[in-house]
Formats: structure tokens, C-alpha cells, sequence
């Protein structure tokens, strides 16, 4: 089971596409560091009951703005749960985050937009693609030989950095990454910048046409170029503002959301209908009830978004 938590809303860079951006107004909401230990037990006892490996992945926001990250990973890893982040990178530099990752973390996954003028201008941050650079770097040569910490780079593409795609990834290849994963660039967040940026029919077929030879030779340099035939008919899809149902989801039976105040979900798109407060899952059992429950509610009141899937576990992200 992968069980996504977005721990907080803090983030220190400026993306014109995320509803994180630092410059939009707002309070940040952080979430409660007891509630996720407590349930963390809970997913250990799962674990072990089940027979079941459960992954834990801290998501933002920036995970690593949230102070309780520090002091929860080494308590999380001692339950036996493997963990991985998703980071913008900003903190790489920092000793004391890179020992976080080696000594807590089963992957770790930055996201990367772009060469230096594309990335600097789209995230906010002047001078910031040498310091992601070196960053990742550090990371690749600390962990050698020491931790099978996974290192992913994770791209969202747009309009106007699909042509340099190929080449970013045979240049994330050199800094030492063992996967490349890519999302096409959501209008739920930010439509006033996806409507001049999202990727349009004749995009998603440059490319479909493009991954196969590109998959290929990243595997020559040992890189796994992720988002088979099933994903990228989903971003074609959604290019040709066509509708596809999850028809392969079966909520909460092998991937859980939640959110920073607490709601667990199918997904991210359904934790506002679907929601269950964490704190009513207080034991393995009340977990195992947990899909019964978000189906018959699905069945009941299905949401707009199950009619258009966007989650993208549902259609594969992750294989090739």
C-alpha cells in the first residue's frame, strides 16, 4: 500500500501553476505531527498483519519546510514503514537534509521543470538549477555503497519545455538519478496560466512518438524512463478534453490520500467529497473497512472527478 500525506502548505518557491505558490495569499496549514504518528502505528500494524509493505510518502508543499519531518521520519523508520518525499530541492544543500533522506528514505523524488533559464524563471528561483544540480549530485555520491535510497526526478511538462524534454533527461541522467517520471501540466490549480501552457493533441502526439527511443536510450546510461502506453493515452485524453473514468480504481485498497487536515481519500481529486477523518481509522480492522466504506459512498454520491480520472496511479505512472 503507498499511503500519500500532504504534511503541509508551506513552500518557498513561486510556481505559477501550483495553488502552493508562495506569493498567493493565505494561511499555511501544517499537519498535526501526533495524528501522523499515531497513524503511522496503525499502518505498521497493518504492515505486519497483512503481510503488506507500506509505503509512506510526505508531500507539500515543501515537505522538508515542515519542522516535525525530522524528528517523525527517524520515529516512523523504527516502525518499519519505508518512506520517500517528494522535494522542489531548494533544501538539497543542506548536510542536515540529505542525512534525513540517506538514513530515512527508501526514494526520493525532485522535481525538475527545465534547463536553468526555463526552470529559474518558472519555479522563482534565480540561481537555482546549479544549486538543484549540485544538490542531487551530493546525494548520488553520499549514498553509494551506504543506502538503497532511490533518487527520481519528476518533470511537468508544458508547452513550452516538451521540445527540450529529451535532452533534460540525458542531462538528469549525468547527475546520477535512477528514474524520470513526468506529469503534463493540470488546470485545477491555476487555470489562468494552464490555459496559455497546458499541452495541446499536437503535443501529446510529439510526445508518444518521442518516449520509446528516448526510454531506450536511458536505459543504455541505466535511467528508467517511467509512463507507459496507458499514461500517455491519459494525457492525451485530457489534451483533447476527452473524459476517461477510473475504471481501475479500487479506493484505499492499495493507495490512500491525505490531506493536512486529516481526510483520507481516494486521491488528492476526492479528498473534498470523500474525506474520512484519520483519526476514526484507530485500528487494522477500521483500516481493512476503510475501502468498503469510500466505495459505497462513491456509489452513493459519485463525484465529477471519478467521471474524469486525473490520479495518476490509477492509470500507471510508474511503469513503462
Amino acid at each position: 500500500m503507498i499511503v500519500v500525506w500532504r504534511v503541509t502548505q508551506r513552500c518557498n518557491l513561486a510556481c505559477p501553476f501550483c495553488e502552493w505558490d508562495r506569493s498567493l495569499p493565505g494561511e499555511r496549514k501544517d499537519a498535526a505531527p501526533e495524528q501522523v504518528l499515531r497513524f503511522a502505528r496503525v499502518l505498521a500494524d497493518y504492515q505486519r498483519d497483512a503481510k503488506e509493505p507500506v509505503l509512506l510518502s510526505w508531500l507539500g508543499g515543501e515537505p522538508t519546510l515542515w519542522p516535525s519531518l525530522y524528528e517523525l521520519a527517524p520515529q516512523v523508520k523504527e516502525l518499519g514503514l519505508a518512506q520517500s518525499t517528494t522535494t522542489n530541492g531548494t533544501t538539497l544543500a543542506s548536510p542536515k537534509v540529505r542525512a534525513l533522506a540517506l538514513r530515512n528514505f527508501s526514494e526520493l523524488t525532485v522535481s525538475v521543470d527545465g534547463f536553468a533559464d526555463f526552470h529559474e524563471r518558472m519555479r522563482g528561483w534565480p540561481g537555482g538549477f546549479l544549486r538543484l544540480q549540485e544538490g542531487v549530485k551530493a546525494l548520488a555520491h553520499q549514498r553509494a555503497g551506504r543506502t538503497a535510497l532511490k533518487l527520481r526526478v519528476n518533470v511537468v511538462l508544458m508547452r513550452r519545455n516538451l521540445a527540450s524534454f529529451a535532452d533534460l533527461c540525458c542531462a538528469l541522467a549525468d547527475w546520477g538519478v535512477d528514474e524520470i517520471t513526468f506529469n503534463a501540466l493540470g488546470g485545477r490549480d491555476r487555470p489562468e496560466f494552464f490555459s496559455a501552457n497546458g499541452l495541446r493533441p499536437q503535443d501529446t502526439e510529439a510526445l508518444a512518438a518521442l518516449l520509446p527511443r528516448l526510454r531506450a536510450q536511458l536505459a543504455l546510461a541505466g535511467v528508467r524512463l517511467c509512463g507507459g502506453d496507458e499514461y500517455v493515452a491519459r494525457i492525451s485524453a485530457s489534451a483533447r478534453q476527452e473524459r476517461l473514468a477510473g475504471s481501475r480504481c479500487t479506493p484505499a485498497s492499495n493507495f490512500l490520500f491525505i490531506d493536512e487536515h486529516g481526510r483520507v481519500a481516494p486521491c488528492d481529486f476526492t479528498v473534498g467529497g470523500y474525506g474520512t477523518p484519520v483519526d476514526e481509522l484507530s485500528s487494522v480492522d477500521e483500516l481493512r473497512a476503510l475501502p468498503f466504506r469510500l466505495a459505497a459512498r462513491r456509489r452513493d454520491q459519485r463525484l465529477a472527478a471519478c467521471n474524469d480520472c486525473r490520479s495518476t496511479q490509477v492509470f500507471s505512472k510508474f511503469s513503462s
